[in-house]
């Protein structure tokens, strides 16, 4: 996964989910939860990447850190709860399913 188009259709997969575009700057995609609005992925194009911002466990956050050079502390986000993921091809896609997947259980609530 290396492209925003692909994360979204993930992201759509998941039961009552939207897409939206709150700063008015396409170059910022969040996916939200119909019922409570809350945000389980940031996706947005930095330094020639597309990144995503999930939602952690702070027992996981530390190891996607030390698995992968590529899943840093969250750009402009709490940095305890919250890591970015910048797809550059060495995040193998399983893995990012499955972070994306914890984001949206985390934030369903």
């Amino acid at each position: 996964m290396r492209k925003r188009e692909e994360i979204i259709a993930y992201c759509n997969s998941f039961k009552d989910v939207y897409e939206d575009y709150p700063f008015h700057d396409s170059n910022w995609t969040v996916m939200r939860h119909k019922k409570n609005q809350k945000v389980f992925a940031w996706i947005f194009e930095k330094e020639d990447h597309i990144w995503v911002n999930v939602k952690c466990d702070p027992e996981w956050r530390d190891f996607w850190r030390s698995a992968y050079a590529s899943v840093v502390p969250a750009y402009h986000l709490n940095k305890t709860h919250w890591n970015s993921v910048i797809l550059d091809g060495t995040v193998q896609n399983n893995d990012i399913r499955r972070m994306i997947e914890e984001s949206y259980h985390l934030t369903i609530r």
